[in-house]
């Protein structure tokens, strides 16, 4: 019998102070580094999940929705939101806070999908994960309708691929 996971038992929070380093010109977050900490924390959580190594299979998208400045903390909470024999569609919710405010904002927003590999790397499968809270299902029901679409979007990039393969 497949074993059975609490989707609240799967989520992993990081927080990091954003320093001058890690900014741009404007004095907010590089997109590539956020992007970095999206699948850092969306990795361990899959690998937490599958206690198997792990592969990004994908990243539906990443939303930018507000900037964060040099000084603000940034928060990262991952959680498993579906599970396939051997995938599993990981959820990132990005938050800012300005630490002398307190001010908070949702920053980003993204939908990953990791592959879990056994000792030959091959995929292996995974635990289901189970929904109980209303968000947790509703997030749990969409993820179909994600499915479909990256299922789409992985065959255009194929013929995308191949038609530029043809023009090298």
């Amino acid at each position: 019998m497949k074993k059975k996971i609490p989707m609240r038992d799967t989520l992993t929070v990081k927080t990091s102070f954003v320093l001058p380093p890690d900014t741009n010109q404007h004095g907010t977050l590089f997109g590539g580094k956020l992007m970095a900490y999206i699948d850092d924390i969306a990795s361990i959580t899959a690998t937490k999940f599958a206690r198997r190594p792990v592969v990004t299979a994908s990243t539906d998208s990443v939303d930018f929705l507000k900037p964060i400045n040099s000084g603000d903390s940034v928060t990262l909470e991952a959680r498993i939101t579906y599970t396939g024999r051997t995938s599993m569609e990981v959820f990132v919710k990005v938050t800012s806070e300005n630490l002398l405010t307190g001010e908070k904002a949702v920053a980003a927003l993204s939908f990953l999908t990791f592959v879990a590999l056994d000792e030959n790397g091959k995929p292996t499968e995974v635990p289901e994960v189970v929904p109980e809270s209303e968000e947790e299902k509703w997030l749990n029901e969409t993820a179909l309708n994600r499915a479909e679409h990256r299922k789409a979007r992985k065959l255009h990039s194929q013929e995308l691929a191949e038609f530029f393969s043809k023009m090298e």
